[in-house]
């Protein structure tokens, strides 16, 4: 073996350049194989072809119906994931903060296996679970190699339909959960973020994601048995999934979900957006200040949604670093405040769309003493929105690529996709792929931008604020800046 290894090593070297020396003296060297040179034994695999159509998503609707849906994708990972159309809007008082114990409460013990057993059947196989709870939808997922499909989904199934609430695991996981809510309360953002819910809507939009301790401490195993047996009905799941084939998914899963019951469950409650003030006095030198307006029709109207989430790429934002370089989003109309005005240390456009409605706005976090002169310069950027003229065909075309950008990156990611799979199918039935997103930005036009700004800001107004809020001015003075629009 050493000799052959001696010989080829001698060969390559014989018929190499010269290098340096070569090119010096002008010698000319061994002459080397052509690059279309055959090497024996070696099979070349055809090219692609110019163009590679994307897996298209498939789905098939059980009698019950559950939905199964799932698209191929090359890679040797897959990603399952189980969405439940449920969450804070389905919540009672009594069962306020459901959602998120049942997300702390996801992987734990089943009337089939103990939580060690769940967590090192996961961990066998390399894989990655978590669970999420939002407004308007319970997600289940779960990422590894797609050879190991058939115990995924058996294992998320088993973990979704069949939880065995033991008391000791509830207790602990509430426990857990006043810990995380109280530190997502220290987050002004997120804080902000609930404030203009629970402000900003009747309804229920307005019930608490980050619920109070009192509601939390109230919750056991009968309510969220309850919870379960009257939100987690067949037509209100989907599982989804990327990267596996659609028949043996449905093979394996159908016998897992076909005796789910059928009914229908509770129906989605109402929401009506109102407007309002929230003030939130904390110890600090700085203030945050959110100010938001309603997204009327929500993400199922799939135009105006287009244009929202242009609109957010297009006032953008940023921050300074610990160094004091500008954040992101340098070409954005809300950067360049952060370059001129030292006070602002961060200011940036935000989105919070739900089915029906949402909120638009823009959040900034600023020294107390400059609040009131940084509201003033938020609302001439919404107001400058608004006004046709204001917003030149070069912002509008950057604007539109940095959307595009990202969108397409977030469903590079496997558990995205199966995400974006799974809430498409629950809110329409079907799934419409990214192209047809992308040309529904493509098609939004200067008129567009002006039209839908000044549809959203003559909505009634909801700030809100947190901090040294001593300067706030006072909500009709702020909310008269764009009623005289």
């Amino acid at each position: 073996m050493n000799i052959a290894v001696r010989s080829v090593s001698t060969s390559v070297a014989q018929s190499s350049s010269g290098g340096f020396w070569t090119w010096l003296t002008g010698a000319r060297s061994n002459a080397l194989p052509p690059p279309d040179f055959k090497l024996p034994g070696v099979t070349i695999p055809p090219p692609l072809p110019d163009l590679v159509e994307p897996g298209k998503t498939r789905i098939t609707t059980l009698s019950n119906g559950v939905k199964i849906a799932s698209e191929t994708s090359a890679g040797p990972s897959c990603s399952v994931g189980v969405y439940v159309d449920c969450g804070s809007v389905y919540e009672a008082p009594e069962t306020t903060g459901a959602s998120q114990l049942l997300k702390m409460l996801a992987f734990s013990s089943t009337t089939n296996r103990s939580e060690l057993r769940v967590v090192r059947e996961i961990e066998a196989i390399g894989g990655s679970a978590k669970a999420s709870a939002s407004r308007e939808m319970m997600s289940y997922s779960y990422g590894a190699l797609k050879t190991h499909m058939p115990e995924m989904v058996e294992v998320l199934v088993d973990c979704v339909r069949n939880p065995a609430f033991l008391d000791w695991e509830v207790k602990e996981q509430i426990f857990r959960l006043k810990a995380e809510l109280a530190k997502a309360s220290s987050n002004p953002e997120k804080l902000l973020l609930e404030a203009l819910h629970s402000t900003g809507y009747s309804g229920a939009l307005a019930n608490p994601l980050i619920a109070p301790e009192s509601s939390v401490s109230r919750l056991n195993t009968d309510v969220l048995e309850q919870f379960i047996a009257e939100n987690y009905t067949a037509p209100r799941i989907v599982l989804a999934a990327s990267g596996v084939d659609h028949d043996e998914l449905v093979s394996i899963a159908e016998p897992l979900l076909s005796d789910m019951p059928s009914i229908a469950g509770t129906t989605r409650p109402k929401s009506t957006y109102v407007g309002g003030e929230y003030r939130r006095t904390a110890d600090s030198s700085k203030a945050d200040v959110a100010l938001a307006f309603e997204v009327p029709s929500g993400w199922l109207k799939e135009k105006d949604f287009a244009t929202v989430s242009v609109l957010q790429t297009l006032l953008g934002g940023g921050g300074t670093f610990s160094w004091g370089r500008q954040g992101k989003g340098l070409h954005s109309r809300l950067n360049h405040l952060v370059n001129e005005f030292g006070q602002i240390k961060s200011i940036s456009a935000f989105k919070d769309v739900h089915s029906n409605t949402g909120i638009f706005g823009i959040h900034t976090s600023t020294d107390a003493a400059f609040v009131p002169k940084a509201i003033d310069l938020a609302a001439r950027e919404l107001i400058a929105l608004a006004t046709p003229g204001q917003v030149d065909q070069t912002q509008l075309d950057r604007a539109k690529a940095s959307a595009k950008s990202a969108i397409l990156a977030n469903l590079e990611s496997k558990a995205s996709l199966t995400e974006d799979i799974g809430r498409q199918v629950l809110a329409f039935g079907e799934r419409k792929p990214a192209d047809h997103l992308v040309k529904a930005v493509d098609g939004v036009t200067l008129k567009d931008i002006t039209t839908v700004a000044e549809k959203i800001i003559s909505s009634p107004l909801t700030m809100a604020s947190h901090g040294n809020v001593l300067n706030m001015p006072t909500y009709e003075s702020v909310s008269g800046k764009f009623s005289s629009k």
